[in-house]
């Protein structure tokens, strides 16, 4: 029977690799994709769960598909169903269908059974005693340029603010095999950068008898057809200066490295059960400056978090104001239910949040204009991305390695193709002006 399907994925990366290769089990089988603003049989909503918000917006997608078609199936997958598990009585009566993390694999298979049987089987799994690596694979992506291969899943760090361990479980590594297969058919579809994700990426490899990280990245810089590898984000600890040694050996790595931070202050760290200090963390970004010519280093901050008192803060601001960072990602401590910081006393009030929230964004803004404002000047290459309107006039888009954003004014349908260009002013805020060098 001929059905339709529309997806919708909140949240990270991950939850985008995931929605992207269900997407693809779908069409194999038969199903056809229809845009999530179209009447379709079957809505398929990849759910987040990292903070309230991201459950609120997971019941409102669930809510806006079946208003969409009263008589459709409402498939609710991922983190925001895993952290319901419990309380199954409780959960939207407009989900027909529930799939847990790590049985993403099994749609086509349970979208059957229910339609044959109208019954649905168990999908939700105890993710927390599972050390399966659940193997999805994708052959194409939304981007035209650039894919996202999902490497890694789980996470043992248990930051207190964090619901994460015990939506994805334990860490689980997809095995090198698999990803250097993945990457070889990507490349072979005309993908020239390749971007490893994961829960944790850097915990890749420590539950597997033999492979790290590094390993994998050097087995992906020897395949032909890759132009480009990019991490997702890094622990601090992992930079050692052996890994910086070996990196900066890769060729085809992109010199753009997001360390997560959270704070600036060793105490607040403490209580978010962050595994360094602020020392270990400034260590692992001159490591990388040494390997690395002005390498782009960005962060997550997150400002108020429960107990963080003027002095804290004001370390914060002190800390980044050392390290320079190219891009701060700031964000606003949210009470997670479920998490040790819930319950965490001197929680600070939102107004306070919001002052400290736009002191940091004033000073992200600038860190980011100066460290763009230096390539002025400069010859680079971008992976031409797609065309757009700034200001009226027609520019085609592309990054650089160090994921700097540029446009160039040209007819040539150059899009998937890297393009040496000079760098000659800034065209917007978040975008520099260049031009092509023939």
């Amino acid at each position: 029977m001929f059905r339709t399907f529309a997806t919708c994925t909140l949240g990270c990366k991950v939850n985008q690799y995931e929605t992207d290769a269900m997407e693809q089990m779908l069409i194999r089988a038969g199903y056809e994709k229809v845009d999530f603003k179209d009447c379709a049989d079957i809505y398929l909503i990849n759910t987040c769960s990292v903070t309230n918000m991201a459950d609120k917006k997971s019941r409102q997608m669930i809510h806006r598909a079946k208003k969409k078609n009263p008589d459709s199936i409402v498939v609710a997958a991922g983190c925001y169903i895993q952290a319901q598990a419990d309380q199954k009585a409780e959960l939207d009566e407009h989900i027909d269908l529930i799939i847990g993390n790590n049985k993403k694999k099994d749609i086509v298979t349970i979208l059957d059974q229910y339609y044959r049987d109208n019954l649905a089987e168990e999908t939700v799994i105890d993710i927390n005693h599972t050390s399966e690596y659940e193997e999805l694979s994708i052959d194409s992506v939304n981007e035209h340029t650039r894919a996202y291969l999902k490497i890694q899943d789980g996470c043992n760090q248990f930051c207190s603010y964090c619901i994460i361990p015990y939506v994805r479980g334990r860490i689980r590594s997809r095995k090198p095999e698999h990803v250097i297969r993945e990457v070889k058919n990507l490349a072979g579809n005309g993908y020239k950068e390749m971007v490893l994700t994961g829960i944790h990426l850097s915990s890749y490899g420590k539950d597997l008898e033999e492979g790290s990280l590094i390993e994998l990245i050097e087995q992906i810089n020897q395949i032909d057809g890759v132009e480009r590898i990019r991490l997702g984000s890094l622990e601090p600890r992992i930079v050692t200066e052996e890994f910086a040694k070996r990196l900066s050996k890769v060729e085809k790595l992109c010199p753009h490295f997001h360390l997560s931070l959270q704070s600036g202050c060793d105490e607040t760290l403490k209580r978010m059960n962050r595994h360094y200090s602020i020392e270990e963390y400034e260590r692992s970004l001159a490591l990388l400056r040494q390997a690395f010519r002005e390498p782009a280093l960005t962060t997550d901050v997150i400002v108020g978090f429960a107990g963080e008192t003027e002095e804290e803060f004001a370390e914060t601001v002190e800390a980044l104001k050392r390290m320079n960072l190219y891009e701060m990602h700031i964000f606003k401590y949210s009470v997670r239910k479920g998490t040790r910081a819930e319950k965490m006393p001197n929680q600070v009030p939102e107004q306070i949040k919001t002052q400290r929230s736009n002191i940091l964004l004033e000073m992200a803004a600038r860190h980011k204009e100066a460290y763009e404002k230096q390539w002025i000047g400069q010859e680079e290459e971008i992976l031409a991305e797609e065309f757009a309107d700034i200001e009226e006039e027609r520019y085609l888009l592309g990054h650089t390695k160090r994921y700097v954003k540029v446009a160039v004014k040209t007819t040539k349908n150059l899009e998937g193709q890297l393009v040496k260009v000079r760098i000659i002013g800034q065209l917007d805020k978040n975008v520099l002006a260049g031009e092509i060098i023939d």
